[in-house]
């Protein structure tokens, strides 16, 4: 029997959901080192990807038996309003609140995801604020979201230029060569990289988590 149309999506959506939680939590893997591997895939061939890394190098990553695909696509300023739930990458500027580097705005179904506030690999010194906008304010600066989480309160800056993502359907039709991704995935003893997600970017974007 064909699966339904909508049957499709939802797993998909399930996917995307898997990836977002392994890219905003700061999970340890059972076995090895966990890394995430930023960069544009050269190849896919059965479960072999080959990414060039964001570094310049050329990362081959093992694929799991059953791996997940997830989609991420451009998202705007606009669509962050109170309520929601987001990832929020920044960095701090020495006075007033941290600016963000990058914001991912998680589905509802998600909400609570890895909430709270961790160190980040995006750049040295970066933060990952996982938490709930409780207030989105708009002036001639730009814009300003308060978040909370676990009782506390973080204000952070969004500059025009910020990237803003959220998640969508993917399939493994859209690990074309050159598209951006992130691969979350462990590094052995002996160097050989596996891995169970990719989000990669749709649309031509580069994901920026």
């Amino acid at each position: 029997m064909s699966r339904k149309p909508h049957s499709r999506f939802f797993t998909a959506l399930a996917a995307g959901s898997l990836v977002a939680l392994s890219l905003s939590q700061a999970a340890h893997p059972q076995d090895g080192e966990r890394i995430r591997i930023r960069g544009a895939i050269e190849s896919l061939s059965g479960d072999t990807l080959v990414v060039k890394t964001r570094e310049g190098g050329d990362a081959t990553i093992t694929l799991k038996v059953g791996w997940k695909v997830g989609g991420i696509k451009q998202a705007s300023v606009e669509d962050i309003k109170p309520g929601d739930f987001v990832g929020v990458a920044s960095l701090p500027k020495g006075t007033g609140p941290d600016g963000a580097i990058e914001v991912l705005i998680f589905p509802a179904s998600m909400k609570g995801t890895g909430e709270g506030n961790r160190p980040w690999d995006a750049q040295p010194n970066s933060q990952m604020t996982n938490a709930t906008v409780s207030n989105a304010v708009k002036s001639v600066e730009g814009h300003t979201i308060t978040l909370t989480y676990q009782g506390k309160e973080k204000t952070i800056t969004i500059a025009d230029a910020t990237p803003i993502v959220t998640l969508a359907p993917a399939t493994k039709d859209d690990l074309k060569a050159g598209a951006g991704v992130i691969v979350t995935g462990e590094k052995a003893a002996d160097g050989s990289i596996s891995a169970s997600q990719v989000a990669v970017g749709l649309g031509g974007i580069t994901p920026p988590m």
